[in-house]
């Protein structure tokens, strides 16, 4: 998985929704994430900036 990646890792999942997290110094970041076949695209940048992940940088994965 691409957070995974990044640093994230889960830790908890209640339902279809998956929460990840990622720990930088003094600073962390969490973040739910849809386990659906497709995300909206409002979804979708939502999480990238919530991850502080530029559009750019995720569209050079895939």
């Amino acid at each position: 998985m691409f957070l995974n990646k990044k640093g994230f890792e889960i830790v908890g999942q209640k339902g279809s929704h998956v929460r990840m997290k990622k720990k930088n110094f003094d600073e962390v970041k969490v973040t739910i994430i849809p386990l659906h076949k497709k995300l909206d695209t409002g979804t979708l940048l939502a999480i990238l900036r919530q991850c502080e992940i530029e559009k750019e940088e995720f569209q050079k994965e895939f």
